[in-house]
């Protein structure tokens, strides 16, 4: 392995993680989780003292968090929202399992959760910053519950730029750890590793089957998270509905398989199922919407394991590629830049070349870009299964030699600049946009 492939791998280890519940309100309660752990270190602390004690819970959110948090299931908990997650955190949130923080939740801390919410001593405002992905939670024991004799401990830590990334932590007004945050790299993202999509495609061709095997973890998470949608009645049921009217309406095509299954990863996901994803970027659905049209293929044509892994390769670089134009937060929707990254992978695993590669790259940027972002929650479904339409049709119009031409739109000759475009709309243009939505959900 040169090292070049090395930081490639390593890069994709990054951005492709499991994440349990959407990743938003899950840094909320990744941040709680780490002021209360510190107020732990610092105060002698009782064995389950967490779920006893008198939580007070500020979080600051940039409006993004906001947008993305406040409409979607919880894990486990048939609840929405900000207050409960950060409840959660205090609760019995570990920040040592980073984005699956509440992987460990029981109905007792289920219930104990609640009764901060329903007390309102978890508190939500919005933050003074222009950051896209800011969360500020500041825990302050009760001075009646408090783990020791001092007077109201309290703690903070700061997320900044991606889901998991704590950058500044503080106990008793005394700064612990501050590191500079990723304000240069994280909205600029992965732009910095030069990726260009040539040299994605030639890695995932061409690597070492055994060193980029593990992606197929992807298959075991969402595939699970599919299946967990098609057996139960999450959200809007939309992956369900499009596989039990296959005959009537659908059909029993590859193009409805993978709208189906991706559909019901996302159902389950949205509406607060309790298995994880595989995220892509910082995104659960965004992960999803990356793999499962290309899992679905694989399983419908019966394709080996190293053409899979190969084509979950070059679809979660791509994503990644795109994502690293937009940040982590956008209103774009993120199902655009993930359906373009399943364009890919079936267009490889039809038999496509670099070319064609291309030109569904360009076919998907001159069709769905412009999908809005209007928050997290279970109409997502829906979204990702259009998304998946789209890929299939850019991948198929592809390989039969069809590239949406310069001369249409934001389409360039040069399938980088055309990425680029599209995250200059994204990232500046749907600037107002972005304000916009947010407006309207917070005025319902």
């Amino acid at each position: 392995m040169t090292p070049r492939q090395q930081e490639i791998i390593d890069l994709i280890h990054q951005e492709v993680k499991p994440a349990l519940g959407c990743t938003e309100p899950i840094a909320v309660a990744l941040a709680v989780a780490k002021a209360v752990e510190i107020i732990m270190d610092n105060c002698p602390c009782p064995d389950g003292w967490r779920r006893e004690a008198g939580f007070k819970i500020d979080v600051e959110v940039s409006s993004n968090i906001l947008k993305n948090a406040m409409g979607v299931g919880i894990p486990g908990t048939g609840m929405v929202g900000i207050p409960v997650a950060a409840a959660l955190g205090a609760v019995c949130g570990r920040s040592s399992l980073g984005l699956e923080v509440l992987k460990d939740i029981s109905p007792r801390d289920i219930d104990r959760a609640r009764q901060l919410v329903a007390t309102r001593a978890v508190n939500v405002t919005i933050a003074d910053t222009e950051r896209l992905l800011y969360v500020k939670a500041t825990v302050t024991l009760d001075s009646g519950r408090k783990a020791s004799a001092e007077l109201d401990p309290h703690a903070y830590a700061v997320i900044e730029d991606k889901h998991d990334c704590i950058v500044e932590t503080s106990f008793a007004d005394h700064i612990l750890m501050s590191s500079e945050s990723g304000a240069a790299t994280a909205d600029t993202g992965t732009k910095d590793h030069g990726l260009t999509v040539r040299e994605i495609y030639d890695f995932a061709v061409s690597a070492d089957y055994e060193d980029i095997g593990f992606i197929l973890e992807d298959r075991t998470l969402n595939l699970a998270l599919a299946h967990e949608g098609l057996a139960g009645d999450y959200g809007l049921k939309v992956g369900k509905a499009i596989r039990e009217n296959q005959k009537e309406v659908f059909g029993d095509d590859y193009m409805s398989f993978a709208m189906g299954m991706t559909a019901a990863a996302s159902d389950a996901r949205m509406a607060g199922c309790t298995l994880p994803a595989m995220s892509n970027s910082g995104s659960g659905n965004q992960g999803i919407t990356v793999s499962m049209p290309i899992i679905a293929y694989a399983l419908k044509y019966k394709v080996d394991d190293e053409r899979l892994a190969r084509a979950l390769i070059l679809s979660n670089l791509v994503a990644i590629h795109i994502k690293s134009y937009l940040g982590r937060l956008s209103a774009l929707c993120g199902c655009v830049v993930a359906s373009t990254g399943s364009a890919c992978g079936i267009v490889y695993l039809e038999g496509g070349g670099y070319d064609e590669v291309c030109s569904a790259i360009q076919n998907m940027a001159g069709n769905i870009t412009g999908m809005v972002c209007d928050g997290a929650k279970v109409g997502c479904a829906m979204k990702v299964a259009s998304g998946v339409s789209c890929a299939i049709q850019s991948a198929v119009l592809a390989l039969r030699g069809t590239c949406i031409p310069s001369t249409d739109g934001i389409i360039e000759n040069d399938v980088e600049k055309t990425i680029h475009n599209l995250g200059k709309i994204g990232s500046v243009g749907m600037k107002a946009t972005d304000r916009m939505i947010l407006d309207i959900m917070l005025c319902k």
